[in-house]
């Protein structure tokens, strides 16, 4: 979604030139802008499951992302999220979709950034359960905007942590720890490139945290290939989708990828 490592003065480099986290929050070096494109998802042993659809427009300072995984058994991944980006990218809100045979445990979320999370899940009848709760929106919430804030972080930034509500219960926060893995090559019509790799760590906390392990729960790390430039771009994620789903790699329509770093350090 880690391997640490020393940066000394590279580190102290990056503090002082870079886009950095902030009290939470990144600071914009590449304004998001208008785009539209597809991307491959994959199990890990290579089988074609669908394909994922990402539109993103901007108005103003405003920018709404609309991101939707389809997938060949009739599932669907869907999540439109609104943030702004003056000096720092900020969240506005999220409302994200999950159902059909690849999520065993659908659900209909929504963020709002006055702290609302309105979270709609099936109960064990199946009968539809809506569950409202006030949660603190800190700065460094991140649901629905981890791609956009990696790709303004340099690839030997320090590792950081971001913020992001799950839909566990009436809602859960929890802290992703973000850290850069290492440099992968990628093929795309007949030339070979190098992106960025990071590696997202989930950090449940409290008891619940200390007991996932133990029982085999605690989630898979997601590694986000980011293809370095002006703007920089994202072409590959591998790892789970939501709880108990199974591992998939989202890929660049077109490329293919000589290596995977493992998931777990």
């Amino acid at each position: 979604m880690i391997r640490c490592r020393v940066f000394c003065l590279v580190a102290v480099l990056s503090v002082l030139t870079a886009p950095k986290i902030l009290f939470g929050q990144t600071d914009v070096k590449f304004a998001a802008g208008a785009l539209h494109g597809f991307l491959t998802i994959r199990s890990e042993t290579g089988t074609n499951l669908g394909y994922a659809e990402i539109s993103q427009f901007v108005v103003g300072d405003r920018v709404t992302i609309h991101f939707v995984d389809h997938f060949h058994d009739g599932s669907l991944d869907d999540e439109t999220t609104v943030f702004t980006q003056g000096k720092t990218f900020q969240f506005v809100s999220d409302h994200h979709i999950q159902k059909g045979p690849f999520f065993p445990k659908p659900s209909d979320t929504t963020i709002e950034s006055d702290g609302q999370v309105t979270i709609r899940s099936a109960d064990k009848d199946g009968k539809t359960k809506v569950d409202t709760n006030h949660m603190e929106i800190t700065p460094d919430l991140s649901n629905g905007m981890v791609g956009t804030i990696l790709q303004n972080i340099p690839a030997d930034a320090p590792e950081f942590k971001l913020g992001m509500i799950v839909p566990s219960g009436k809602g859960r926060a929890i802290k992703l720890d973000v850290t850069p893995d290492s440099q992968q090559t990628f093929h795309i019509a007949g030339t070979s490139r190098k992106a960025s790799v990071f590696r997202v760590k989930t950090e449940i906390g409290g008891v619940a945290g200390v007991i996932a392990p133990l029982v085999g729960k605690k989630p898979a790390d997601i590694l986000i290939w980011v293809l370095e430039g002006e703007p920089p771009m994202i072409v590959r994620i591998v790892g789970p989708l939501g709880e108990g789903t199974a591992v998939v790699s989202l890929e660049l329509a077109g490329a293919t990828f000589s290596k995977t770093p493992a998931r777990h350090k």
